[in-house]
C-alpha cells in the first residue's frame, strides 16, 4: 500500500544524479555527465531502467530470436504494454530535450501530473489510430558552416510514442547491424570509430582510405525505400509499418508534408538512420570482410584472394552518415569509390557531394573524420614501420577557439558561478573528446595560445592568478599534468580549468561481446545492484498507487534503489509486504514528486510518523532501538506534517 507522504537519504549524491537523471542542480547534472566514468554511469542506469519495469527479458527475448532470423509480427502488444509505457515515460523524461516544447506547447511537465492510467489510455488511443500531430521546425547552426541545420521537434506525446517504438526496435535491430558502425548505437562512441580507422593503419597497413559525403543525408532518405528495408529486417507488423510510415510523413509547421528524409529531432529518425545505412554496410562487408569462399577454408583465403581474384580489399568503419572504407593500394580505393558512389545512388537513391569525396592516400595528406586529423607517419621500432597521427581537424581547433572566446566575453559580461561553470564545462567536454588524439597536447596549446589575450585584456579587472598547487584539492583532480608552478586564473572564489591539462589517452577498440541484450553482454557493462534482486523491483512496480501521478510512481523505483531497499528511518531490510512509500514533505506544504521528495519505511514507523498521538507514536517506537540521529530524523518528518516530537 503507498499512502501520501516522506523522502529519501541523499548519500551517493553524485552517482544518483546520473543514475536517476535528477540531480540537485543543472550545474551539477553537467558537471557529472562531461565525466566519463559518470557517462559509463549513465549507460548502466539506463539498463536498471528495464530491470526496473521488468522489460529487460522481453528485450532479451526479440534480441535472441532476432539473432536467430526470425521474423516478428505483433510487436504493437509488446509497444503498448503497461511496462514499455512507463519505461518509456521514464527514459524520455530523463532526455534534456524533453522540455522542449512542440507545436502544441506541451513539454514533459504535463504529462508528469497525470496519473499512470491516463498516459497509459493516451499512448495506446494513439497506438489504435495515430495522427501525428505537426512537427515545429528549428534552426541550429552547422558547425564549421555559415549554413544551418534543419531540426523537426515533434509534440510529446509523439515523443513518448516515437520512445515506446524505439525500445522495441533497438533490440530487434541490433543484431542485424554491422559489428563497425558506431553511431546512435547503445555503448559506442565516436571514439570507437577512430580507434578502429587507427587500427587498420596501425596493425593492417590499410594507408589508403575512400572519403564519401552523402549529401544531405537525413533529409534525402527515401520513404518507400527504408519500408521495405524495416520489412526485409525482420519487422513484419504492418500495423507498426503503417505508424512507422505516418511519422515519416509528419507536417512540419509552415512547410507542408515531407515527401523524402527522416525528421531529425524525433527520437525513433537515428534508428531509421541505422537501418538505412545498414544495406550499404554489408554491400561493403560482403565484398572483402565477410565473404565466405566456396572452396576452400577460410584459412589463408585473403592472402590467396590479394593474389589471384579480382577481390577489393576493403574496410568501412561508419559512424552516423560519416564512414570511410580503408584499403591497401590505391588501385583499389579507386575501385571502391565508384562503386559505392554508384550503390548509394542505384540502390539508396542517395547522391554524394563530389568536392568532399576524394580518395586520400594518408602517406602524403591527412584524412579529416568526426572532427580528427588522421595521418599516416613513418616510426621506427613498429611493426611495419609506419603508424597513424591524430590531430584535432582545423575545423576542430577553429571552433574551439571561437567558442572558449565566446564563454570568456559572456563571463566578462556576466560574471557569474554559471558563466564560469560553463567555460569549465566547455573545457572538459574538449580535453574528454579529443585526448584520443595523439596529439592533443599540442592542439590544445595552439588553441590556448590563441585564447590567451582575449582572457588577458577581458579579465584584468575581474581576475587574479594563482600557483596551481594553492588551489582547492577537487580542482586539482579535475585536470592532469599541470606543474604546481603554473598560473590559475581565478575569479572570485572559482578558477579557471587549464585548456593544456590532459593526457593522451590510448583509444580502444569496441568489444564486440558488450551488448544490453545478453546476460554475458551486460556483465561488462555493469554489476547489477547487488542489495536489490529483479524480484525486489517487480514487487516495488507492483505497489503503484493508481491515484497517484505517474512521475510519483516512476519516481518510487529511483527512491528504492538509493535507499537499496532498507527502511528510511531504521535502516532495516525491507519486505515488500510490510512498507509503505511516503512524500518527506506532503503535497499541501510544497512536496513535489522528486525522488528526493520519496521515502520507503516499515509500516509500523510510518504509522509513527503519520500519528497525530504521541502517546501512540511512542508505544509502537518501543518495537526499534533507534539511535539519536534516526529519531532526529524522524521527528523532522513528524513536524513536516505539524506533529509534534517524540
Amino acid at each position: 500500500m503507498i499512502t501520501s507522504g516522506g523522502g529519501i537519504a541523499t548519500s551517493r549524491i553524485i552517482v544518483n544524479q546520473i543514475e536517476y537523471g535528477m540531480g540537485s542542480s543543472k550545474t551539477k547534472r553537467c558537471n557529472s555527465l562531461l565525466d566519463r566514468r559518470l557517462q559509463t554511469m549513465l549507460k548502466k542506469a539506463k539498463l536498471r531502467y528495464n530491470e526496473y519495469y521488468d522489460m529487460q527479458k522481453v528485450f532479451d527475448e526479440l534480441y535472441a530470436n532476432s539473432k536467430n532470423g526470425n521474423n516478428f509480427y505483433k510487436l504493437l502488444e509488446i509497444i503498448g504494454s503497461e511496462e514499455n509505457i512507463r519505461l518509456a515515460f521514464r527514459n524520455l523524461k530523463t532526455n534534456s530535450g524533453s522540455n522542449t516544447a512542440g507545436t502544441d506547447g506541451k513539454s514533459i511537465e504535463d504529462i508528469k501530473c497525470l496519473k499512470d492510467s491516463e498516459v497509459i489510455q493516451i499512448v495506446r488511443s494513439m497506438l489504435n489510430d495515430y495522427k501525428p500531430k505537426s512537427v515545429r521546425r528549428v534552426y541550429i547552426p552547422k558547425p564549421g558552416s555559415d549554413k544551418k541545420r534543419p531540426l523537426g521537434i515533434p509534440c510529446i506525446w509523439d515523443r513518448l510514442l516515437q520512445q515506446c517504438i524505439l525500445q522495441v526496435l533497438e533490440p530487434i535491430c541490433e543484431p542485424k547491424f554491422h559489428n563497425h558502425s558506431y553511431g546512435f548505437r547503445p555503448n559506442r562512441g565516436a571514439n570507437h570509430a577512430i580507434s578502429r580507422t587507427v587500427s587498420m593503419v596501425n596493425m593492417y597497413r590499410h594507408y589508403y582510405c575512400v572519403d564519401v559525403d552523402i549529401k544531405g543525408f537525413f533529409d534525402n532518405v527515401d520513404h518507400g525505400k527504408l519500408l521495405k528495408q524495416i520489412w526485409t529486417i525482420g519487422i513484419r507488423d504492418k500495423r507498426l509499418i503503417c505508424i512507422i510510415s505516418k511519422i515519416l510523413k509528419s507536417e512540419i509547421e509552415g512547410e507542408g508534408i515531407p515527401t523524402k528524409g527522416t525528421p531529425q529531432g524525433g527520437l525513433i529518425s537515428p534508428i531509421l538512420s541505422l537501418i538505412v545505412l545498414n544495406e550499404l554496410d554489408w554491400w561493403v562487408s560482403n565484398q572483402w570482410e565477410t565473404y565466405k569462399p566456396h572452396r576452400m577454408a577460410s584459412k589463408g583465403w585473403l592472402a590467396y584472394a590479394r593474389k589471384y581474384t579480382n577481390l577489393k580489399d576493403g574496410y568501412i568503419v561508419r559512424y552516423a552518415d560519416d564512414f570511410k572504407i580503408m584499403c591497401r593500394t590505391y588501385d583499389e580505393a579507386q575501385r571502391w569509390y565508384h562503386a559505392t558512389v554508384d550503390f548509394l545512388k542505384t540502390r539508396l537513391k542517395l547522391d554524394i557531394s563530389p568536392e568532399k569525396s576524394k580518395v586520400v592516400n594518408m602517406h602524403k595528406n591527412s584524412s579529416d573524420y568526426l572532427g580528427f586529423k588522421i595521418k599516416v607517419v613513418p616510426k621506427g621500432k613498429t611493426r611495419y614501420g609506419y603508424i597513424a597521427k591524430t590531430d584535432m581537424s582545423e575545423k576542430a581547433i577553429k571552433k574551439a577557439k571561437s567558442n572558449l572566446k565566446a564563454k570568456v566575453k559572456n563571463i566578462q559580461k556576466h560574471t557569474t558561478s554559471q558563466a564560469i561553470n560553463n567555460y569549465n564545462l566547455a573545457i572538459i567536454g574538449i580535453q574528454n573528446y579529443y585526448c584520443i588524439a595523439t596529439n592533443v597536447y599540442n592542439n590544445l596549446t595552439d588553441v590556448n595560445y590563441a585564447l590567451l589575450p582575449t582572457i588577458r585584456i577581458r579579465f584584468r579587472s575581474i581576475a587574479k592568478t594563482v600557483p596551481f598547487r594553492e588551489t582547492e584539492q577537487d580542482f586539482k583532480q579535475k585536470t592532469t599534468g599541470i606543474k604546481d608552478d603554473t598560473k590559475i586564473v581565478v575569479i572570485g572564489k572559482m578558477p579557471l580549468l587549464p585548456l593544456t591539462g590532459v593526457h593522451h589517452r590510448s583509444p580502444m577498440n569496441f568489444s564486440q561481446d558488450i551488448t544490453n541484450y545478453t546476460a554475458k553482454g551486460r556483465e561488462k557493462i555493469h554489476k547489477q545492484i547487488e542489495c536489490i534482486s529483479q524480484f525486489d523491483f517487480i514487487e516495488i512496480a507492483r505497489t503503484r498507487d493508481p491515484s497517484e501521478t505517474i512521475e510519483f510512481n516512476d519516481n518510487m523505483m529511483s527512491a528504492y534503489a538509493v535507499q537499496q531497499g532498507n527502511c528510511y528511518i531504521s535502516g532495516n531490510r525491507l519486505k515488500a509486504d510490510n512498507m509503505i512509500c511516503i512524500r518527506k514533505i506532503p503535497r499541501n506544504k510544497g512536496g513535489t514528486d522528486s525522488h528526493r521528495n520519496i521515502a520507503f519505511m516499515d509500516k509500523i514507523i510510518g504509522t509513527v510518523v503519520m500519528t497525530d498521538s504521541v502517546e501512540t507514536a511512542r508505544k509502537l517506537l518501543k518495537r526499534y532501538t533507534l539511535d539519536s540521529l534516526q529519531i532526529k530524523k524522524l521527528n523532522r518528518l513528524r513536524n513536516n506534517y505539524g506533529y509534534h516530537a517524540i
